[in-house]
């Protein structure tokens, strides 16, 4: 329990992450709005912009109350701190001034601070680098009091307004290297992006599901960054990497993704069964982590730009799959509004292949766009009575 002197200390002159000394308005901004009876709950990787677009919030607000729960001034705060947290609160911020709490998964119980403040009319955004803020913690205490966004490294068109680039395949080539990450963006040095890994296994996998050694969990984290969009079983998974258990390989893979380091997508079926069962494929997070900690002698820019399209369509928050037939035909994304292929160029060669592809994936049924999603080319054709767009990823993203 820490003293109400150590608190006051610490809310009287709380500890702000430093400013980036280039700093881009996060697309996300827009979509914020801060109300007295709803938290908003932002999570996503570390060091993914999380702070600097609470801080952004935090100045069209105008004055507000921060608490950054990194801080090391507040190791071992409790629940049994939270009335005293609350009455300082109370003294030093105004009714209408919003809260921000900041890295809240640091403290065991937190939801129950954020609902203590809610029921006291206060509006609160609070951060955190774990998916399960989404699920299990939030619906235990704040259900139906909190909205919910994602923050993600840079989007392409994030990267231009801070690298100053252009829109084109120039640009996007860059992008397809550097990644999002504002951290590397700023002193563009591999080992940053080595460590951030490291520290992400270590805080958010390991210390927080309390394993003993992070071996496995890297090993796993490694070969999923090295080998995005190949379709792996639990079951080839522990084989391959000689996790002691189908069990054990799948906790590690749910870990991975709660720290959001990785994403799936699944096969597409009207099955239940088949969709749980079939093999899942990996995304990155970030395609400047992803090259940084694969030890890859050749640029891989067909998988790059692969992981790049997946993770568009993921941060629109767009449920993915993939669909496909053995020997046959396999669509790269399967949405809702879309069939979508990925090629980094259309060539008489695989031509045939890629529009079996897409084609396969618009006669799944329902209505859905066919869109094959290339580097740099640019092409509207019908082909079996399905038209079909080709666009160039950068136009296709902004």
């Amino acid at each position: 329990m820490l003293l109400r002197n150590t608190l006051l200390s610490v809310l009287r002159d709380p500890f702000f992450p430093p400013s980036p000394p280039r700093e881009v308005e996060r697309e996300l901004v827009s979509a914020l709005k801060m109300h007295g009876s709803r938290a908003n709950v932002l999570t996503g990787v570390r060091r993914c912009g999380k702070s600097t677009l609470q801080s952004q919030l935090m100045r069209r607000a105008g004055t507000s109350f921060y608490c950054n729960f990194e801080d090391t001034r507040l190791f071992g705060m409790a629940p049994d701190d939270f009335p005293t947290f609350i009455s300082i609160l109370q003294e030093l911020a105004a009714p209408e001034q919003p809260v921000f709490l900041d890295e809240v998964q640091e403290i065991d119980g937190w939801q129950r601070l954020v609902r203590a403040l809610l029921d006291r009319g206060r509006s609160i955004c609070v951060t955190g680098s774990n998916a399960s803020l989404l699920g299990r913690e939030l619906g235990t205490k704040l259900t139906g009091r909190h909205r919910s966004f994602e923050v993600f490294p840079f989007s392409y068109a994030e990267y231009l307004s801070f690298s100053g680039k252009d829109r084109g395949v120039e640009s996007f080539r860059s992008y397809l290297d550097d990644g999002g990450f504002p951290i590397f963006l700023q002193e563009p040095l591999d080992p940053i992006l080595r460590e951030l890994l490291r520290d992400v296994i270590r805080r958010d996998v390991a210390e927080r599901h309390g394993l003993r050694e992070t071996r496995h969990a890297m090993n796993l984290a490694l070969f999923l960054l090295t080998n995005t969009g190949q379709p792996f079983s639990l079951q080839s998974l522990t084989k391959s990497l000689a996790i002691p258990s189908v069990a054990q390989t799948a906790r590690y893979a749910e870990y991975l993704k709660d720290a959001y380091l990785l994403f799936g997508a699944t096969k597409y079926s009207s099955s239940f069964k088949k969709r749980v069962t079939a093999p899942v494929k990996y995304y990155a997070i970030d395609n400047g982590l992803r090259r940084a900690n694969s030890p890859q002698t050749q640029p891989d820019i067909g998988h790059r730009l692969e992981n790049a399209v997946a993770l568009h369509l993921r941060r629109e928050a767009r449920e993915l799959y993939y669909a496909g037939e053995r020997d046959l035909w396999e669509c790269d994304f399967i949405t809702h509004e879309e069939a979508i292929q990925v090629c980094l160029e259309l060539t008489e060669v695989n031509r045939g292949r890629e529009l079996r592809g897409v084609m396969g994936g618009v006669r799944l049924g329902g209505k859905r766009r066919a869109t094959v999603v290339t580097l740099d080319q640019a092409d509207s054709i019908r082909e079996d009575g399905v038209s079909i767009e080709i666009v160039p990823v950068w136009c296709w993203m902004t």
